[in-house]
């Protein structure tokens, strides 16, 4: 079944056309897991732009609203960085630790199998200037959550989370509560 929402903001034509170059890959990276690989839609010129084009529609807040695109490695620069274009707004990365050149800010968040990081460079983001950040997936949150952490450290705010699809049940929206959140396809747990 296709997202209302998808096909409120591209038509069922293009939600149907998109949804078709989503791929599932069962069993990785590891066993009980379902990947949800969006290559195959982003190499598709007519896909991209079908992407594109929805989630410019579908923002959580108007871009009025937001100074940055703050994109979370490594596929939501896929997404952050056109969409930032497209929006005539600057692009910001949150790169995993140890690829951004100092001076960096760091936040660490848990993984069901051990912990991680995400950096950001301390002069791209202004003080008391908004920052959407966006991605590809959001299923526990922790990244985007990691990302709003830091985006707070340098004296901005996050003014809402953009992500092109949601994995319900795994407690991501909960983590983000009290900031706007859009999504365009949303999948049940373990479908």
């Amino acid at each position: 079944m296709i997202d209302k929402s998808l096909v409120k903001a591209v038509g069922e034509d293009n939600a149907r056309y998109l949804m078709g170059k989503l791929r599932s890959v069962e069993g990785f990276p590891r066993p009980r897991v379902v990947f949800r690989d969006i290559m195959p839609l982003i190499s598709d010129a007519k896909a991209y732009h079908i992407l594109l084009d929805a989630l410019v529609s579908t923002l959580p807040v108007p871009a009025s609203d937001f100074d940055y695109v703050g994109g979370l490695e490594a596929r939501g620069f896929l997404i952050g960085a056109p969409l930032a274009d497209r929006l005539g707004k600057g692009f910001v990365p949150f790169r995993k630790n140890g690829k951004l050149p100092p001076p960096v800010l760091r936040e660490d968040y848990q993984l069901e199998y051990g912990i991680s990081s995400v950096e950001v460079e301390k002069n791209l983001i202004e003080p008391n200037s908004k920052v959407l950040i966006v991605d590809d997936l959001m299923a526990t949150g922790g990244t985007a959550v990691s990302a709003a952490r830091l985006v707070k450290r340098l004296h901005a705010g996050v003014a809402g989370f953009c992500f092109l699809i949601e994995l319900k049940g795994q407690g991501g929206r909960e983590r983000l509560s009290g900031i706007p959140v859009s999504t365009l396809i949303q999948f049940p747990e373990r479908a």
